[in-house]
């Protein structure tokens, strides 16, 4: 199976980097989304250089420890999930995946497992 051809028409932007950070590949979303930071000339050059302080250290600290951060954001009122997460090769840690979806201004949550809860 072509992963990359799966992730390449997805709606949300997925940048995946190496350990130290060497950006290795972005879907179309991606390179969409960080057009004015360079786009898809951001490939092979580093992550670092694409944020500021302080989540510079802090994604040194994450690549470093290999763990999951999530959180959400909001610019120029769209509000977005980052889920940004190691992603394993051959079974050994090999980098970061980062994933950014859109948010809708209203979202239904629910909580399974309660039956008065069900749509």
């Amino acid at each position: 199976m072509d992963y990359a051809a799966l992730f390449r028409g997805f709606p949300g932007a997925v940048t995946v980097c190496d350990r130290e950070g060497v950006i290795l590949a972005m879907n179309d979303r991606a390179i969409e989304t960080f057009a004015g930071g360079g786009g898809d000339r951001l490939l092979g050059t580093s992550v670092f250089s694409c944020h500021p302080e302080p989540a510079r250290t802090k994604l040194r600290a994450l690549l470093a420890e290999g763990r999951t951060n999530v959180y959400t954001i909001e610019k120029n009122g769209v509000r977005k999930l980052i889920y940004q997460a190691p992603w394993m090769e051959n079974g050994a840690y090999a980098g970061f995946l980062e994933l950014s979806l859109v948010l809708p201004a209203a979202m239904p949550h629910f909580v399974r497992g309660n039956q008065e809860n069900r749509p």
